[in-house]
């Protein structure tokens, strides 16, 4: 018999499954290598937001597509904590220039075989013991401040969520192209 607190077993299959082929998507992307995060935070190369931007939306219409079929899919939506948000960003901004890699694009490297991912994941196992030490003062002085609550885009606009898939994705595709003409002007005037 398996434990109640973890998962079905076979969620866990779905979950390793997924893992496997996210872990080699990063891979593939080129995000598992500090370089490449460094090129997105000196504005030259912008691998990073075309992949999180990728799989943002790639994510969002296979959410929503599942659940306009039937599939029953329990969306765990957090409250705005706006104060918390910008804290939290903040720490984590400096936590990925100091490493040069994000959590997930972290984990993907120590499979990739970067040794010095181990000690932004160690970094990052500390951090989250101190946090959990932390919790009810910042629940306290921190998260409750700015709360609207349970929010998404779509929700508080009054729109369908497919309405924001497809703005999200034309502001991509426009993205992207400007991105890649901003990459092939620095890449022309570093060879020229």
């Amino acid at each position: 018999m398996y434990d109640p607190f973890l998962a079905s077993p076979l969620d866990l299959i779905y979950g390793a499954i997924t893992g496997f082929i996210f872990g080699f998507l990063l891979q593939k992307g080129g995000v598992t290598r500090y370089q490449v995060i460094l090129g997105q935070f000196l504005m030259k190369d912008f691998t990073v937001a075309k992949v999180m931007l990728t799989a943002i939306i790639v994510g969002a219409a296979g959410i929503y597509g599942m659940l306009a079929i039937g599939v029953d899919i329990a969306l765990d939506i957090k409250n705005a904590q706006i104060i918390g948000n910008i804290v939290g960003g903040l720490i984590f901004g400096v936590g990925m220039v100091l490493l040069g890699y994000c959590p997930g694009t972290a984990l993907a490297a120590m499979g990739d075989g970067s040794r010095h991912a181990i000690f932004g994941v160690a970094g990052g196992l500390v951090g989250a013991a101190i946090y959990a030490e932390a919790y009810p003062f910042m629940q306290a002085r921190v998260l409750g401040v700015a709360d609207y609550g349970r929010i998404t885009i779509d929700s508080a606009a009054g729109f369908s969520p497919w309405w924001i898939i497809v703005v999200m994705i034309v502001i991509a595709a426009v993205g992207f192209y400007l991105l890649e003409m901003w990459e092939r002007g620095g890449r022309a005037a570093a060879t020229g």
